[in-house]
């Protein structure tokens, strides 16, 4: 605080410093504190610091593969007693992980008891269970007293721990890890540890390997769950050369065929770290909320091993589809995040790609090997020279013996008449009476020679790097032989997607879509138009168009104003009442109104008309829109206010009539496909003049003309007298068809063509 004298303060002094910089200093250390002793994975042992010290106090416990296990309370209380001061539950829940075969792909912990499950259940209390090493345990804590790691004081400075260990087993790949830290994080799946061990052979024997070639030896994750990572090659060959990416791992499923021609699905691996019972609640969930109609039933039919039955709707469905909806919707596919974000021996945070994790790995095996060679060096060393001393004892044992008789402190006059050393001395007075007799020339020559002979190969060994990676790469060799299993999960090339749209998701039941003329829509069962006449509308409202389709079918209606609103049939109001108004359904301005509706297929050609003969093709999925607002497709020209109708295209030819009793016939091709727009001229109009009609048709089957007091079908002899250019003003109606005609079946405009509606539309 600023103005304030210093003060003394016991023995120390009390300094003002802003409090920014305090924070930051103080922040700063939290985070670095977080990051490299609780969150991230050392890259050597792929351990964090609370399960480096959960194996090393197991060892201390003697908790070995070959002994009887030990309450898990006991193993938490050396735990958070001698090197991990933290809460007892944090230590046990690191601990139960290590002991999850579902969770580890390689246990480093042989749990007795109730470890917890798949289905997201806990472990029983740690006052419950038991727990031993195992035998890879070993595997990583092994040679640990033979000076392989460096050590240090614990917390409280009254014992030592390793900061690493020695690790023979490549864990960090092999098991995997995942951690939030401060800013930063860490997820790194699981591998095949035969894999890993081919990778790192192959990167001894080639140092100048690339990711690539090292991932047609370690091709990608192995989860401890299995399941099919259905990200290609190259997506994943990306995220281990740049250390970041994210893969898609699916549940391994088959078809289990039943009597009566009926099936079942059943899902036999789960992704990982997919709880199954939040699995199956969420799969029931989206069936009860109806949001999956192609099944009708889940059950959990689970032992030892995971089977989820997925019972459909009916056996007419495609598998490949019922399970392409529930990979979308359901945790049956999960995308597994990469960032192989590690600390490194230098102790700092790095996001490491695949070639530099096995480098460090490999490093510290070298650091290890050597560490171990000079040690057992030394210890070769000091049994020679204590050798030499009993060899001395053994040739000269009477006047030893005399000696020690004779003087109250023998050693310096050993010393004196046989030139030993006060070790040598010091050692051979130790020795017991009964061990003089096992003292025999041949035998300790013998000794000499071989410890001699193991000494000139340690010292080869650390003089020669190459000796070195030899000896390590034997070592690798035995413990793949140790250790290596079968892959678990497959790696497959990206699937093909199958979309699944919304109509795929309603059970598919003919309907007769009835549009009034004020807007009201409603959707009647079955496809019978005879009883139209009979439907019931509002007052002052009546029947403006009437169609088919099916419940699973878009529907799509234009405005006047050229919007097109769709929406599936399924959701229309049903024909007990008289609908629902259009407005419910959409967002459509108070001045507009619909004037044509049609059934919709996304993959069929539509053909579009406006009152004063533009036309243009559109494809269907053009006429579809998830938005309420719905979409603008027609764009008028001056004086065009409309849309006459739209049609499917059902010929390379195209018919239209004017009020002026014309009719052109051109050709389909003379018309652009558009997603949107104007359009072209149909058919040339005189002042004031509209055009009544407008079809589509194959020469083929012709055309039909009707009056409304009788008909006339025209093959296309009869026809092609009107053919023309699109633009033309084309030629008259034949006889008695000059007033009013329209072509029979189009359902057109009852305002423009004059037929059974006179009030005001719009």
């Amino acid at each position: 605080m600023e103005g304030h004298d210093d003060s003394t303060h016991g023995s120390g002094r009390i300094q003002d410093a802003p409090i920014r910089l305090e924070l930051e200093s103080r922040y700063l250390a939290y985070a670095l504190s977080t990051i490299i002793s609780r969150s991230l994975p050392d890259v050597r042992d792929g351990l964090k610091p609370v399960h480096r010290r959960i194996l090393f106090a197991m060892r201390g416990l003697h908790l070995e593969p070959n002994l009887p296990p030990k309450k898990s309370a006991r193993v938490v209380g050396d735990v958070i007693g001698k090197y991990h001061p933290h809460g007892d539950q944090a230590a046990y829940d690191a601990m139960v992980r290590l002991a999850q075969d579902f969770a580890a792909r390689y246990p480093l912990v042989d749990g007795q008891g109730n470890f917890g499950n798949i289905d997201g259940d806990g472990a029983a209390a740690m006052r419950y269970t038991e727990a031993r090493l195992t035998k890879i345990a070993m595997a990583l804590l092994e040679d640990i007293d033979q000076d392989t790691v460096p050590f240090h004081e614990t917390y409280d400075g009254s014992m030592t721990e390793p900061r690493v260990l020695p690790a023979r087993f490549p864990n960090l790949l092999a098991n995997g890890s995942s951690g939030i830290a401060v800013g930063m994080s860490t997820s790194i799946p699981p591998h095949n540890v035969g894999e890993v061990l081919d990778a790192c052979m192959a990167l001894i024997d080639h140092p100048d390997m690339t990711v690539a070639a090292l991932m047609n030896v370690l091709p990608g994750p192995d989860f401890p769950t299995g399941g099919i990572l259905v990200s290609d090659a190259d997506e994943r060959r990306e995220a281990y050369e740049t250390g970041r990416g994210s893969l898609r791992l699916r549940a391994r499923w088959h078809k289990e065929p039943l009597e009566h021609g009926l099936w079942n699905l059943v899902v036999t691996e789960i992704p990982y770290q997919v709880q199954k019972s939040r699995l199956i609640e969420r799969i029931a969930l989206l069936i009860t909320e109806k949001k999956c109609p192609f099944l009708v039933d889940v059950r959990d039919e689970s032992d030892a091993a995971v089977r989820i039955i997925l019972e459909p709707r009916s056996s007419r469905l495609d598998p490949d589809m019922v399970m392409a909806y529930l990979f979308k919707n359901s945790e049956l596919e999960v995308r597994f995040t990469i960032n192989l974000n590690v600390i490194t021996a230098q102790m700092r945070p790095e996001v490491m790609n695949l070639k530099e994790l096995l480098q460090a790995w490999l490093a510290h095996r070298f650091e290890v090997h050597t560490r171990r060679a000079r040690y057992e060096l030394g210890q070769i060393e000091q049994r020679l020279h204590l050798l030499a001393g009993y060899l001395i004892v053994h040739l000269n044992i009477d006047e030893v013996i005399a000696i020690i008789k004779e003087h109250d402190d023998p050693a310096p006059a050993l010393m004196s008449r046989f030139s030993l050393d006060a070790e040598q001395a010091e050692a051979i007075l130790n020795m017991r009476l009964r061990s003089l007799r096992k003292l025999e020339e041949m035998a300790i020559r013998k000794e000499i020679a071989e410890k001699t002979a193991r000494a000139e190969e340690l010292r080869a060994l650390l003089a020669n790097p190459d000796k070195m990676w030899g000896d390590i790469r034997s070592d690798l060799v035995k413990t793949k032989k140790a250790f290596h299993d079968p892959r678990r999960t497959t790696l497959a090339e990206a699937t093909r997607e199958i979309t699944i749209r919304p109509e795929d998701l309603v059970q598919k039941e003919p309907v007769t879509v009835i549009l009034s003329q004020k807007g009201w829509v409603k959707a009647i069962k079955g496809h019978d138009l005879t009883n139209v006449d009979k439907i019931r509308f509002k007052v002052e409202d009546d029947l403006l168009r009437a169609f088919t389709t099916y419940s699973n079918q878009q529907v799509s209606f234009v405005a006047r104003s050229g919007q097109v609103y769709s929406v599936l049939a399924h959701r229309l109001a049903d024909g007990k009442g008289f609908g629902d108004p259009l407005s419910v359904l959409f967002d459509i301005d108070s001045g507009d109104r619909v004037l044509w509706g049609l059934a919709v297929d996304p993959e069929r050609e539509y053909f579009i008309a406006t009152r004063l003969s533009q036309g243009f093709r559109i494809l269907g999925k053009d006429l579809l829109t998830n938005q309420r607002s719905g979409r603008q497709v027609i764009a008028f020209r001056d004086g065009d206010d409309y849309p006459l109708h739209i049609h499917p295209v059902l010929g390379n030819k195209v018919a239209a009539i004017s009020r002026g009793r014309n009719m052109l016939v051109c050709n389909l091709d003379e018309f652009p496909l558009l997603a949107k727009g104007k359009g072209v001229r149909i058919l040339k109009l005189t002042h004031d003049e509209l055009m009544v009609d407008c079809v589509t048709f194959d020469p083929d089957e012709g055309i039909t003309l009707d009056s409304g007091k009788k008909t006339m079908t025209m093959s296309w002899t009869d026809v092609e007298s009107w053919q023309g250019n699109r633009g033309s003003r084309g030629k008259l109606l034949p006889h008695g068809f000059r007033s009013g005609a329209v072509f029979a079946g189009t359902g057109a405009s009852p305002l423009i063509a004059g037929k059974g509606y006179t009030g005001e539309l719009f």
